[in-house]
């Protein structure tokens, strides 16, 4: 049977977030980063926590990890065998480090692991997901993952990890926010409770990326940032996904175009697709998102062209046909 429920890890946000870590101070814990995070102090950061513990690092995670590198992490902390592993940096070291520990607890079933992820972008919202994604550069293609196993045990979301975030970036992996929050809510999953993130997370978006933006040194908008990339996270944890992160996903592995780039470029045209296509029921969520994003009715014209083989009947609310 299909019992629908509504799990997430436990998540510790704000200036005081990372005291979290104390609780570990007396264990074996191997991080899971990149080089950048570990050169620039971040790492040492983390260490300030648990000035008693025995800390690994594993600094080798590269943009869109592979099989390769989860092999070579796996092999590195095998012997060493952690009591915690910590996820830091963006969506790449979180579903890493997701893939190591399944790896590790496959090699030691009778050890257990905490998984505590420590997200420095605002966009997959990897820290609270099932989700994680490997690539196979051999066969120039993205693997979607999904199970709970993958899911961390703790999130810690401390904004002055994201205030260093160079502008592009941050605008990129909020379009990454905003295209998860409205799959989720248009998802034939949806649910009372994944609703009620989306919905969340789209006003915090629409209200606060342009902020980020404008002021991209300006710790609360990007704060905010960071919660509703957690809140869509969990929104689409239980709701699921839909097109534009399939087509993400096989052209990401291609063209190697940043994520939350390439669902901005889709969002718009997936969004027409779908609502041409679809149920009422798809054009009210649609709709009801457009209504959340403060958009007006009939501001924006239907985004395929008129020469297309799709024809959309769906304008943006009280577009005209």
């Amino acid at each position: 049977m299909n019992i629908p429920v509504f799990a997430t890890p436990r998540v510790y946000f704000g200036d005081t977030a990372m005291e979290a870590l104390r609780a570990y101070n007396h264990k074996t814990v191997a991080i899971v980063t990149d080089d950048f995070m570990a050169k620039s102090g971040k790492t040492d950061y983390l260490a300030g926590f648990m000035p008693q513990a025995r800390i690994s690092i594993f600094s080798g995670v590269k943009p869109d990890p592979d099989v390769n590198v989860l092999h070579a992490v796996a092999a590195a902390f095998k012997t060493l065998q952690p009591d915690v592993i910590i996820a830091l940096g963006g969506g790449s070291s979180l579903d890493a480090a997701k893939n190591i520990k399944v790896t590790l607890e496959a090699l030691h079933p009778k050890h257990p692991m905490v998984l505590v992820a420590i997200p420095t972008t605002s966009g997959s919202g990897s820290e609270v997901t099932t989700y994680a994604v490997i690539s196979d550069p051999e066969h120039g293609q993205k693997y979607p993952l999904v199970s709970d196993q993958l899911q961390p045990d703790i999130a810690i979301l401390d904004p002055q990890l994201v205030v260093s975030v160079p502008r592009g970036v941050a605008v990129d992996t909020g379009m990454d926010v905003l295209t998860n929050a409205i799959e989720a809510y248009v998802s034939s999953q949806a649910n009372d409770f994944s609703d009620a993130l989306a919905e969340k997370a789209i006003l915090l978006v629409w209200d606060y990326l342009p902020q980020v933006f404008e002021q991209p040194q300006a710790i609360t908008p990007r704060a905010k940032m960071h919660n509703a990339s957690c809140m869509a996270g969990m929104a689409f944890s239980t709701a699921g996904l839909g097109l534009v992160h399939g087509l993400a996903h096989a052209l990401g592995g291609v063209f190697h175009i940043p994520h939350g780039k390439i669902n901005a470029m889709l969002l718009p045209l997936v969004i027409d697709y779908n609502a041409a296509t679809g149920s009422d029921a798809t054009r009210e969520r649609y709709a009801r998102c457009a209504a959340l994003a403060g958009i007006k009715q009939g501001a924006y014209p239907a985004v395929i062209p008129t020469n297309s083989r799709v024809k959309s009947t769906f304008r943006y609310p009280g577009h005209a046909a």
